[in-house]
């Protein structure tokens, strides 16, 4: 029997054993379910007290073989006793959390702010204006990713919202720049996750997610929930079938459904563990450059000297809020679709094409105050339509998604092997040594064996055998495989709209 009556104090009595949750329990933070736990056995003073956390395996097999062994009963009846009680406490936060009628803050746009904000997205080069308010916000660098990040959390108010995971090496800002570009969507509009437990996002309420931004800021701590999102992504809905019982003790099976559609952004530095999260989303990868690095310790020097304008950066964040909350879903039809074409490049071109699409139809979605309401004869629906400048802007914005979309080799990979041919070119030579590449482009050895290896196995690189010292070194295969794949891109797109103004003029 489950009891709930003193709120400090709930109890869960069965044939053997009786259990106090003592303080109770929290009704926020879903990703774990941790309680403070008196147990004896029935008509035995003997009581053991504990602190665990029921959403952890390893902690609740510690407990029971505990309790076993303290109070003398059988791991068996400890074990089932413990599942029977996580069950009745989720229910019951369940329950809680559905008559919780309390509403997050939703911040009202003053007269003065919407007419800004209308200003705003009816003017020209939108997308040009809007990226320099980015950089103002204090976004350094990284023109292209912040921009595209920015449109992608756009896209979550749209009916076919877009997802992105940045990619790079450990301390190379991928986090900052998403939480950075994040701070310029509404707080009410986003979720943001650094641990979740497999079954917490079953037990948001039904609508609480829907057209929600979910920031998961290290994917690698986020491996139990990546089924769900996945689902979420692909199916825009989740459900869990799980037994409840009554206040009378029938058991039911109830359906836990949580809708979408989301948006869902996270941050890694393994792509190929990723690989179907990385399908269905824009693969970002963060600009380890010198020029990035000079330009944001800049930046961190400024803000040292006092002499960043925080009220300016201020201002350029409330104004992209202000627009977020102006945006209103509507439907974007593209008249020039069936003329859009990938290039053969590209891998797994299914999917690569419907992100090509949605992208588009994310930039018309941004330029909906700039477009003609229109509605459909048939169903009533009223809709907006893609212009070409769109898909011009759109071309030029995911031309590098399309590049890396092409690449045989991962990002990190790639990155190495345009640095390195840098410094084949600029020191005149064509063949070299790990220990040279180790001391001149500063790569751990482990790190270079793992690209060398990659590189090999694709025929990037090729061993051979020095002429004069007889040693084993390497050689780039083609120095500008990459510049060509780049021209392939570039002449497939700049094809596309020439196919597109033909048509127009006809």
């Amino acid at each position: 029997m489950f009891n709930t009556t003193n709120p400090n104090n709930y109890s869960y009595i069965t044939k053997h054993l009786e259990i106090h949750i003592l303080g109770g329990i929290k009704l926020n933070h879903l990703e774990a379910l941790r309680v403070t736990l008196g147990i004896n056995k029935i008509q035995s003073e003997t009581k053991l007290r504990h602190n665990v956390d029921l959403y952890n395996d390893n902690q609740v097999e510690k407990l029971v073989r505990k309790v076993a062994e303290r109070i003398e009963i059988g791991t068996s009846v400890v074990r089932r006793t413990l599942q029977e009680l996580t069950n009745e406490l989720e229910q019951y936060r369940l329950s809680q959390l559905d008559n919780d009628e309390s509403e997050i803050t939703i911040k009202e746009l003053s007269t003065a702010e919407e007419k800004a904000a209308i200003k705003f997205l009816k003017s020209n080069n939108l997308l040009t204006k809007t990226n320099e308010l980015i950089e103002q916000s204090g976004v350094i660098g990284e023109e292209t990713n912040r921009l595209l990040m920015y449109l992608i959390f756009t896209s979550r108010k749209s009916y076919n919202p877009l997802h992105c995971i940045s990619l790079g090496s450990s301390g190379a800002g991928k986090t900052h720049l998403q939480s950075k570009v994040a701070e310029l969507i509404p707080d009410h509009e986003k979720v943001e996750i650094t641990v979740l437990s497999e079954n917490a996002f079953y037990y948001f309420n039904r609508t609480e997610l829907r057209n929600k931004l979910i920031l998961i800021e290290d994917l690698d701590g986020a491996e139990s929930v990546l089924y769900p999102l996945r689902e979420l992504q692909s199916k825009r809905r989740i459900t869990k079938t799980v037994v409840h019982k009554d206040r009378k003790g029938n058991t039911k099976t109830i359906h836990l459904t949580v809708e979408g559609p989301v948006s869902v952004a996270g941050c890694t530095t393994q792509e190929s563990i990723y690989e179907d999260n990385s399908n269905r989303s824009f693969l970002l990868y963060i600009d380890e450059s010198n020029e990035q690095d000079q330009k944001i310790m800049y930046y961190q020097r400024l803000i040292s000297a006092g002499k960043v304008n925080v009220d300016a950066e201020l201002k350029a964040k409330n104004i992209l809020q202000n627009v977020q909350m102006l945006l209103q879903p509507v439907k974007v039809i593209n008249p020039y679709a069936e003329f859009l074409e990938l290039p053969q490049s590209v891998f797994k071109p299914r999917r690569t094409n419907t992100h090509y699409l949605q992208f588009i139809e994310a930039i018309t979605f941004y330029k909906q105050y700039q477009r003609e309401s229109k509605v459909d004869t048939q169903t009533g629906e009223m809709y907006i339509e893609t212009t070409i400048e769109d898909i011009q802007e759109a071309n030029g914005i995911i031309k590098e998604v399309l590049l890396r979309k092409s690449d045989t080799i991962t990002g990190a990979v790639r990155n190495y092997l345009e640095r390195l041919k840098e410094y084949l070119t600029k020191n005149t030579q064509t063949t070299f040594t790990n220990a040279e590449i180790r001391r001149n482009l500063r790569i751990k050895e482990s790190t270079l064996r793992n690209y060398h290896k990659q590189l090999l196995a694709e025929d990037y690189i090729k061993r051979i055998k020095n002429a004069k010292t007889k040693s084993h070194c390497f050689e780039v295969t083609d120095v500008n495989e990459y510049k060509i794949l780049k021209s392939q891109i570039d002449n497939s797109l700049r094809h596309c709209i020439e196919q597109i103004n033909s048509q127009s003029r006809n």
